[in-house]
C-alpha cells in the first residue's frame, strides 16, 4: 500500500509541477525551506542530488533526512531541494539588506524601495574594506560589470555578485544563476534581465511569463545589455 501510494505521490508531483503558477511555485519553496531548517538533518539532505521532482520525492522516502513529514510538507521540502538551496545552504542568504540612502550608481534612483529586483557588487577596495555597490536591476548592475570607461574600477578585486531570485526572493550566487530574457514582467528600469536559482525555476518563469530565452551570466553581452533599452551597441 505505502508503494502505491508512493506512486500516485509522484505522479500527482509531476503533473503538477507543470501547471505550476509563480505564486505557489514561491510559496512552496519557501515552505520547504522552513521544512528544511526545523524538521530535517543537513547532512542527510546533502546526500539528496537530482534536478527531477520524482527523484527527489524518491530520495525522500529512502534517506529518510526528515522527522516524519505529511505529504504537503514533503511536496515543499522536494521543491525546496529541487530549486538547488540544499545544495549548500551557505550559498543561499536571506534577502538582500539594502541601506534606504544607497542609490543605483548607473541611474541614480534609490535601490531600497525595488527590494526583489536589488543586485549587489562587493570589491575588495583596501585591506578589510569592502566597497559594495547596489542596483535597482541585474540591467544596470552588468551595465556597471560590463562597460569600464563608464565605470573604472579594477575588475579583478570583485569579491561578490550577487542578484535576488525572483520567486524566493533570495540573495543568489550571479555568476551561478540563470536568467530570463523578453518576458512580459518589467523591472524598475523597464526590460530585465531576471534571475532564477534553478534552470527549472526559469523555465517555469519563461512558460508563464512569455520569456524568449535563459541564458547563464557569462552570456550577458554588452550588445545584449544596451539591446535591452532599446540601443544598439557599437564597440
Amino acid at each position: 500500500m505505502k508503494q502505491i501510494f508512493l506512486a500516485a505521490f509522484l505522479i500527482f508531483g509531476l503533473v503538477y509541477a507543470e501547471g505550476l503558477s509563480p505564486s505557489k511555485y514561491a510559496k512552496l519553496v519557501q515552505r520547504g525551506e522552513k521544512v528544511a531548517l526545523k524538521l530535517c538533518d543537513e547532512n542527510k539532505l546533502s546526500q539528496i542530488k537530482s534536478e527531477q521532482l520524482h527523484d527527489i520525492l524518491q530520495q525522500i522516502e529512502t534517506i529518510k533526512p526528515c522527522i516524519t513529514l505529511n505529504a504537503r510538507n514533503k511536496e515543499a521540502l522536494a521543491y525546496f531541494l529541487m530549486a538547488g538551496q540544499s545544495e549548500n545552504l551557505t550559498d543561499v542568504k536571506g534577502e538582500m539588506d539594502v541601506p534606504k540612502a544607497v542609490k543605483c550608481p548607473v541611474c541614480g534612483m534609490f535601490v531600497s524601495k525595488y527590494p526583489k529586483w536589488a543586485a549587489r557588487i562587493e570589491i575588495a577596495a583596501k585591506k578589510d574594506i569592502i566597497e559594495k555597490h547596489y542596483f535597482d536591476g541585474v540591467k544596470d548592475m552588468m551595465k556597471f560589470y560590463i562597460f569600464d570607461i563608464d565605470f573604472p574600477y579594477d575588475r579583478s578585486k570583485i569579491v561578490h555578485i550577487e542578484v535576488t531570485d525572483f520567486y524566493t526572493l533570495k540573495v543568489i550566487n550571479a555568476r551561478k544563476a540563470f536568467y530570463v530574457v523578453g518576458s512580459d514582467v518589467y523591472g524598475p528600469m523597464g526590460n530585465e534581465l531576471i534571475p532564477f536559482l534553478t534552470k527549472e525555476a526559469a523555465q517555469n518563469f519563461m512558460t508563464d511569463h512569455r520569456g524568449e530565452k535563459i541564458i547563464s551570466f557569462d552570456d550577458i553581452t554588452p550588445k545584449l545589455v544596451m539591446g535591452l533599452d532599446g540601443l544598439e551597441y557599437t564597440e
